[in-house]
C-alpha cells in the first residue's frame, strides 16, 4: 500500500514525464516544419522549368502528405495509451 506522500510523488513524476513528452513532441513538430521534401525525380523535373512558386507548392504538398499518417498514428497511439492508463488506474 502506498501512503499519501508516496502517491503524491508518483503522480508528480508521471506529470513530469508527460510534460517532457509533450515538449519533445512539440519540438519535433516545429523543427520539422522547415524541411524540404522532394524526391530526386521531382526535383530534376522542376529545376529544369525554373518556376520557384511551383517548386515551393510541390514541397508544401509533399510535407502535408507526409505529415498526415504520422498525426494519425500518434493519435491512435495516444488513445491506446490512455486506454491502458485508465485500465491500470482502475486496477489499483
Amino acid at each position: 500500500m502506498l501512503n499519501k506522500e508516496n502517491r503524491t510523488k508518483k503522480i508528480e513524476n508521471r506529470h513530469n514525464k508527460v510534460n517532457l513528452k509533450i515538449i519533445f513532441a512539440l519540438f519535433s513538430i516545429l523543427y520539422s516544419l522547415s524541411t524540404s521534401a522532394q524526391c530526386a525525380m521531382c526535383r530534376a523535373s522542376l529545376e529544369s522549368e525554373g518556376n520557384v512558386a511551383k517548386n515551393e507548392a510541390l514541397n508544401d504538398g509533399i510535407v502535408y502528405l507526409m505529415a498526415i499518417p504520422y498525426i494519425l498514428v500518434a493519435a491512435i497511439g495516444f488513445v491506446v495509451y490512455r486506454m491502458f492508463a485508465k485500465k491500470k488506474s482502475n486496477e489499483s
